[in-house]
């Protein structure tokens, strides 16, 4: 048995009470238990890479973000509904959405606000957003997330950057932090995650520990090729496979420790400073028991996509407002609005908003009716979305809802086919979604896909 001692990590430690912080962390010197970094980052070799990657950016608001104060204001619900808010006309005719997102209206172009998502189990948690199904039945092994699947199907860009990568902060609720894993296709499909919990002094916490200190390349062959033999040795006695990728792991975290390219995405002070003001200032304090609103990211975001990510996964807020609903929207909203418009447009000025699909969401809609604390309660029966990027045919509103809010009444949208357009653009070459190359099986072998094959792109945006 191989025993990595280090200190407790609590309620949230493992590998003999090495908390992952403390696995992860890469400095001050590389000793046997940071040489176990490999075993969380994804290696794989190239697949169908071109010189132009796609990617997806997937904005996760935890809490339930108000459907009828964002996409679908609904003014002609009696007062107890409608709420304080007003629609305002936004570049495309016949659109209006709720007049906290001006800048947004401004290019509403480029977006595709969608009312009507439904199929929400009412959990608090982001997991239908990660992998675009209920989480009820799964298979051996678990569900991959979007980002593993990608990551499995189409590999790195390059070996220095893995393609799945996290932005999610861990929140005190910790479904709302949760990013998804590699499920039945392993460990090494699982986010890459650049960001811890609440102490973080910067909107990314893992740059400093990207840094190879005091340590030559001849030294860390040497070790590498120690934890080689011993890994190689483990992989032949594990029968569920779990060892399997760590040859790889290994690979990918000497390119992380060894180039500057992550490190350097990471670093977004190197932008313009009035290319950052565009983003707005965000706030790094945690949000009672969600994710702090930290706007920065949208723009390490995008970096991340330049130097190579495929999928990067994030959390903006916390949108349980039970209470002073009214309140939140005027300081959530604006700062969501324009970090969302900055991002898209952005992309665009770089010419790789074709490239890169967006979407931005929750766990499930709202209460139609206003309760005595100016809040808004749990609603899975209708949420909300708004899409940008990638392809799609922007400039459009997808489905709505009825007079009070309650029920989608035209164009009921699924997590899955939401997923599944994401996919199409990605590049996964689907005429449909069940051809035998997207097929991978579960552990007890097994076959399924990224969505179920019936589940297709929606036709109104591909």
């Amino acid at each position: 048995m191989l025993t990595i001692l280090g200190k407790s990590g609590g309620r949230n430690g493992f590998c003999d009470r090495v908390s992952r912080r403390d696995f992860l962390t890469i400095g001050g010197g590389l000793t046997m238990g940071s040489l176990t970094l490999p075993q969380l980052l994804a290696a794989e070799s190239k697949v169908g890479i071109k010189n132009s990657h796609k990617a997806i950016i997937n904005i996760f608001l935890g809490g339930g973000p108000p459907h009828q104060d964002m996409w679908d204001v609904k003014v002609d619900a009696p007062r107890e509904i409608r709420g304080e808010f007003k629609p305002i006309h936004t570049s495309v005719e016949g659109i209006e959405i709720c007049e906290l997102f001006p800048m947004i209206a401004q290019s509403m172009e480029k977006y595709v606000p969608i009312r009507s998502i439904v199929g929400a189990r009412g959990g608090h948690a982001a997991v239908q957003a990660m992998i675009g199904r209920a989480p009820s039945n799964p298979p051996a092994g678990g569900w991959p997330s979007m980002g593993a699947w990608v990551s499995r199907l189409q590999g790195p860009v390059n070996h220095t950057i893995p393609p799945h990568l996290s932005l999610m902060y861990k929140t005190d609720h910790a479904p709302w932090g949760d990013p998804g894993n590699g499920g039945f296709l392993g460990m090494k499909h699982a986010p890459f995650r650049l960001v811890g919990g609440k102490g973080a002094k910067r909107s990314v916490q893992s740059r400093e520990n990207m840094v190879l200190k005091n340590i030559t390349l001849d030294r860390l062959s040497d070790r590498n090729a120690v934890l080689t033999s011993l890994d190689n040795f483990r992989r032949e006695t594990d029968a569920t496979g779990v060892m399997e990728g760590v040859d790889s792991f290994t690979q990918q975290a000497l390119g992380i420790l060894t180039d500057s390219k992550l490190a350097e995405a990471l670093d977004y002070t190197k932008e313009d400073p009035k290319l950052i003001e565009r983003y707005g200032k965000g706030n790094p304090g945690f949000t009672a028991d969600g994710a702090p609103k930290v706007t920065e990211n949208f723009l390490v975001a995008r970096r991340l996509v330049e130097a190579g990510a495929r999928v990067v996964s994030m959390n903006f807020s916390r949108w349980d407002w039970h209470g002073g609903n009214f309140n939140r929207s005027r300081q959530d909203m604006p700062m969501l609005d324009r970090a969302l418009t900055a991002l898209v447009d952005d992309l665009d000025d770089r010419g790789m908003l074709d490239d890169v699909g967006i979407v931005c969401w929750g766990e499930f809609g709202r209460t139609p009716k206003i309760n005595k604390n100016a809040g808004r309660d749990h609603w899975p029966r209708v949420s909300c979305a708004i899409m940008a990027g990638g392809g799609i045919r922007a400039g459009q509103v997808i489905g709505a809802t009825n007079r009070l809010g309650e029920y989608a009444t035209d164009r009921p949208v699924t997590f899955s086919e939401v997923h599944s357009t994401l996919y199409h653009n990605i590049g996964l070459d689907w005429d449909f979604l069940g051809v035998s190359a997207n097929r991978q099986f579960d552990l007890r072998g097994r076959p399924y896909y990224p969505v179920d094959p019936e589940v297709m792109p929606m036709k109104e945006l591909v």
